[in-house]
Formats: structure tokens, sequence, C-alpha cells
């Protein structure tokens, strides 16, 4: 299996702002790393994307995740290993992924319980976009399997 294109080559500038989202969503929005991950992965699942997989999976082991919490994620509603916090963010995932014309009531409720004003906004900031990136990969078909996590940049975020 072969990349259909190189973003890099082909569109470095729009890369580097996606990649500058990224990093803001990373350095300063004040959502734990392991929190990101669990979000990123879940997205990821929905949207088909094994290079997003890959690495948040990857990013997550490095962080301390558990294999239970990483393989039931896409079940975590009838999972225990996650606690409210983590669950209104993965539905909070699940719901604007899947937007589907609106955002639950209920969802936006149980968020709200969980997450500042502006930490909800930086929520909805990384779940758009994971589903940026599961985008471009999917489309592009890049190819699983050869990330490596940067254990030390990993850390200095968490």
């Amino acid at each position: 299996m072969h990349p259909r294109l190189e973003l890099e080559k082909v569109a470095p500038d729009a890369l580097k702002t996606v990649l500058q989202v990224s990093a803001y969503i990373n350095n300063h929005s004040g959502l734990e790393p392991r929190l990101l991950n669990l979000i990123y992965l879940r997205a990821s699942q929905i949207n088909g994307c094994a290079w997003c997989i890959d690495m948040h999976t990857k990013d997550a082991r490095a962080l301390g995740e558990t294999e239970q919490r990483l393989y039931e994620v896409s079940a975590w509603w009838d999972a225990p290993f996650y606690n409210d916090r983590e669950r209104a963010a993965l539905a909070w995932t699940e719901s604007v992924t899947r937007i589907e014309g609106r955002v639950d009531d209920e969802v936006f409720k149980e968020a709200k319980k969980h997450f500042t004003d502006k930490e909800l906004v930086n929520l909805t900031l990384a779940v758009t976009q994971i589903n940026v990136w599961n985008r471009f990969n999917v489309a592009f078909r890049n190819v699983a399997g050869s990330y490596q996590p940067n254990v030390r940049e990993l850390k200095k975020t968490a």
C-alpha cells in the first residue's frame, strides 16, 4: 500500500497550518494528554483512520495508558474503566464526529458538568482537529505502522 500523495510535499503551508492548531491543542488547551489520546483514538475508530489509530494508541501507551482501556474505548459506555469526565468527553467526541444535524442536548449537559466553557471549546477544537487529520489520512491513504512516539515531547505536554 502506498499513499496517494504526500501532503508535506504538495501543500506544506496547509500542513503547517494544521500542525499549528494541533500544537495549540497539545500545549495550551488545558486538556490532559491522556484524555486527548482517548478522544483522538475514538474519533479515529469512527472514521476508520488506521494511521491515527496507530499513532494515538502508541502515544497513549507511552503516556502510561493501559491496554485494557485502549481496547475498550470502542465500547466505552459499557466499560467501567473510564471516569465521568472521560465518559463525557467520549460522548462529546462521538456526537461532534457524527454530527448528523445536531449535537444532542443531553450530551452537552453532561459535558458541561465536567468541562469549563473554555475546556469545552478546546475539547471541540480537539475533536474537529482529529477529524481533519482523519480525513487527510483516509483520503490520501497514508500507511499506518511507521509512527514512533517521541516520549520526551509527549512527557512535556503531560
